[in-house]
């Protein structure tokens, strides 16, 4: 799951919002320097991860790419997710797409000490809004372009925006299938 998914999931008080985004930025052993609140959301992103990474659906979706892109499949699974999930938001959630992403955005602009790279990128996130665009397929390009920007080996993602749009309908049924056992998982998690 990318930003949307782990931002939907992880809880609607600003601490959790924010911990649900640390989790991508804050990596190794929680010591104390996050307030507790925000290190229980981290800690419950980390176990979204664990349990899509290991989920019999994931993989499958993995599988339908082909052989030699299937060690960057999961990366483009996270962000093609994020797009079903913002497409078919109100399926998903009670509150509006874009009040949702506004009442982020508000958060992350009111904390004045976010992890390095998220407070490097959190401005753009909120100017181009990031998490609402994941709604236009056109957009998910732009997305991988970054991602390969990161990569060590860019080649790696050569062809992967014709590969999703011809995977679309079975990712996207993937995507409703697997989605909901999530939300059981992290509701358990919560509980």
């Amino acid at each position: 799951m990318n930003y949307l998914a782990h931002l939907h999931l992880g809880g609607d008080a600003p601490a959790q919002l924010l911990g649900s985004l640390y989790g991508d930025f804050v990596k190794g052993p929680l010591d104390g320097r996050w307030p507790a609140d925000i290190e229980a959301a981290i800690r419950l992103h980390r176990r979204i991860d664990a349990f899509t990474d290991s989920h019999p659906l994931q993989a499958a979706s993995r599988a339908r790419f082909p052989r030699e892109r299937r060690r960057y499949a999961g990366m483009l699974l996270d962000v093609f997710f994020d797009h079903c999930l913002a497409c078919h938001w109100p399926a998903y959630a009670a509150e509006p797409l874009g009040q949702f992403t506004a009442r982020v955005y508000q958060v992350l602009a009111a904390t004045p000490t976010l992890p390095e790279r998220l407070a490097l990128i959190a401005p753009r996130m909120a100017a181009q809004d990031w998490l609402g665009s994941y709604r236009d397929f056109a957009v998910l390009e732009q997305v991988v372009a970054g991602l390969q920007r990161r990569l060590s080996r860019p080649e790696g993602l050569d062809g992967a925006m014709a590969e999703l749009e011809a995977l679309y309908q079975p990712l996207l049924d993937d995507f409703h299938a697997f989605y909901p056992q999530l939300q059981a998982f992290v509701a358990t998690e919560r509980a």
